[in-house]
């Protein structure tokens, strides 16, 4: 599943090219899928994160794959720019200080458990990427989002409350539980290495 090095800095460079573009008032940049290699081509699901100063400051993603990888990492990138109803739209000026995050992800995988405690007892924080599902209400949390909440309760409580459910509604009734795991890179990390 790992992308290679090449692969990584374009995405990289995509997503932050598509973001100035569309700050500018410009088209998101043209792909040609011809010149580039199976890796980016093959249909693939991401998600794109900012943070600015080391706060969150827009991540959207698909959770299923359904078109060219290079493609959904350029529309994420501009749809967590701008889209994100939880922050005003990045400005032109704010741009130099993003930084950006790439997380591409396996294909969901349903988690069956009996009960709240072996829900809790089978996942696995730090790996697991998590999707709850209860009728319209979904929401997943990133593996990444462990460091921020290593409880496994805790977890799960806000990720029910990401949801709109409340945040014991996985103790009260059966939820569609997922689990995915992610490949991810960043900005950060290729400017140290």
């Amino acid at each position: 599943m790992a992308l290679s090095d090449d692969a990584r800095q374009l995405l990289l460079s995509l997503a932050r090219n598509t973001i100035v573009r569309e700050a500018q008032q410009l088209s998101r940049p043209d792909v040609d899928l011809s010149t580039l290699p199976d890796e980016l081509v093959n249909e693939g699901a991401s998600f794109v994160t900012l943070t600015q100063f080391s706060q969150l400051r827009g991540c959207i993603g698909s959770l299923e794959a359904r078109q060219p990888l290079v493609l959904d990492v350029r529309d994420n990138a501009a749809n967590a720019a701008f889209q994100d109803p939880r922050f005003p739209p990045v400005t032109l000026r704010e741009v130099e200080d993003l930084v950006i995050e790439i997380s591409i992800l396996s294909k969901p995988e349903p988690l069956p458990y009996e009960g709240p405690d072996d829900l809790i007892a089978r996942l696995r924080p730090g790996i697991d990427g998590v999707v709850i599902q209860k009728g319209w209400n979904r929401a997943t949390f990133l593996p990444q989002v462990w460091d921020k909440l290593p409880d496994p309760h805790q977890f799960v409580e806000h990720l029910c409350l990401k949801a709109h459910l409340p945040a014991d509604a996985y103790r009260r009734q059966a939820l569609d539980v997922s689990v995915y795991q992610v490949e991810e890179f960043s900005e950060r990390q290729d400017a140290s290495t």
